[in-house]
């Protein structure tokens, strides 16, 4: 979030660009609120090891690097048009 709030100043992005960034950074940060809330109620429930349990854990952590992934590419497609004008 640093990096892309720097680069985000330094780029000069529009305002919307700004709102679809900080709109993201609350997708992520609520995908990984909401997974750790899912492991730690998992582990008090299920303590001893349970594949179910594994399985709820995994596709909550699957959860936040599918948010995290989109918001990279969207990431992406907002800056990298600005640095190749920087380099051309």
């Amino acid at each position: 979030m640093v990096l892309v709030i720097i680069s985000g100043f330094i780029l000069k992005i529009s305002i919307t660009e700004w709102t679809i960034c900080i709109v993201l950074f609350g997708l992520v940060i609520t995908a990984e609120l909401i997974n750790t809330a899912i492991e730690t109620t998992v582990d008090i429930v299920m303590p001893e090891k349970n594949e179910k349990a594994k399985l709820a854990k995994d596709i909550a952590a699957g959860a936040v690097l599918v948010s995290a992934i989109a918001s990279a590419i969207i990431g992406i497609i907002i800056f990298l048009p600005k640095i190749l004008n920087i380099v051309n």
